[in-house]
């Protein structure tokens, strides 16, 4: 994702803040200045949000360290005006993992509000909630209304969010990972309508949350479903055997016809038939801002990279495709190059297999196809 500030590395997992955060609180805190008393209002005001969304990074390490047990790493985490996402390398494929991963966020929502309760109660100073606004009241029981907020809100089942999540799961012991991984992200999509709704007449964060769980449970609908298409075939059946590689010493101005003149991004280095490196799209693009046509693509070619060999499982080498931050990963047999994997090329075999598959389910059901 563009546009992200580093926070920092915890418990090994990258944090961010994406730029919109920032404009978010300088908003809040102009807010809070307008209804309140003036900077003491606006400070107590963003140390407030600053705090809730502390909670919501919370959330969202219960989300990753519950994956880390079950051996699922986190890329990272990112923090939005609308919440935080913890981006898993891939949800738990068993349901009752993929269950308890769901509700650790929540579940981590809730043990904060129960500390902040306790310490109310020990402090004496709990006050009804009817009394507190969103500038005013008691500091800790606005944090802890907030928190239990989270709670039940990421509860609903508005697949993708954990609420979705754990229908899903919960589907998933009964019926098919893609069939329950689609009846949840139509409901999802059906709250996300609900919310819309909701978000034009009343609060407009709605309706950008709405856009976030259509569009989330859309695509993973699609995600799950190409996994289940490529269940059974192999890389070498998906990959591109038409391509071009560079030598070492070619220069990039080489890179660039090739571009304008074929379909390929991403070029493999082959040396002496040796793969070397793969000079990734962006990578030319960079390095043409900055260096001359002239200079060697072995000064600027990626050299630690991913590939898979021609017999591994598709859907294995699709998990590793998404995973790598590339769009190319070469094809090896037995330490030769033979082949790419791009996402383009996944895509579209994902799609031509999808539609062979409805002929064929039409012919088995008697109906003509054409």
């Amino acid at each position: 994702m563009k546009w992200k500030i580093r926070l920092g590395r915890f418990a090994g997992i990258d944090v961010f803040i994406h730029f919109t955060f920032v404009l978010l609180l300088g908003w809040l805190g102009f807010v809070y200045w307008t209804r309140g008393n003036g900077l003491e209002s606006m400070t107590e005001g963003i140390l407030f949000i600053l705090l809730l969304f502390a909670c919501v990074v919370l959330h969202e390490f219960g989300h990753a360290l519950t994956a880390k047990r079950y051996g699922i790493k986190t890329r990272d985490i990112i923090l939005l005006p609308i919440g935080g996402v913890a981006r898993l390398e891939r949800m738990p494929e068993n349901p009752r993992q993929e269950l308890w991963v769901a509700l650790a966020g929540p579940a981590v929502n809730l043990v904060i509000g129960a500390v902040l309760f306790l310490w109310l109660q020990i402090s004496q100073t709990f006050e009804p909630f009817q009394n507190l606004t969103l500038t005013t009241g008691s500091f800790a029981e606005r944090l802890l209304g907030a928190n239990l907020f989270l709670a039940v809100f990421n509860m609903l089942p508005a697949f993708p969010m954990d609420g979705g999540r754990v229908l899903r799961a919960l589907l998933a012991i009964r019926l098919d990972y893609s069939r329950a991984t689609q009846y949840a992200a139509n409901i999802g999509q059906a709250m996300a309508f609900l919310f819309g709704f909701l978000g034009f007449f009343s609060n407009p964060l709605l309706l950008f949350i709405a856009i976030f769980i259509y569009l989330g449970a859309a695509q993973e609908a699609n995600m799950v479903q190409m996994k289940s298409t490529m269940s059974d075939i192999l890389v070498k059946d998906a990959m591109v055997t038409d391509f071009v590689t560079l030598s070492p010493s070619d220069p990039l101005k080489r890179a660039v016809e090739l571009t304008l003149t074929t379909s390929q991004r991403d070029f493999p280095i082959v040396e002496d038939g040796e793969l070397r490196g793969i000079l990734t799209q962006p990578v030319l693009f960079d390095v043409l801002q900055r260096r001359d046509q002239e200079v060697s693509v072995d000064e600027v070619i990626v050299k630690e990279f991913v590939s898979v060999d021609s017999l591994d499982k598709l859907e294995t080498a699709f998990v590793q495709l998404n995973s790598c931050n590339c769009t190319t990963i070469p094809v090896l047999r037995n330490g030769q190059l033979i082949g790419l994997l791009t996402t383009e090329n996944v895509g579209e075999f994902v799609k031509i297999q999808s539609a062979l598959g409805k002929v064929q389910n039409r012919r088995d059901w008697g109906v003509d196809a054409a």
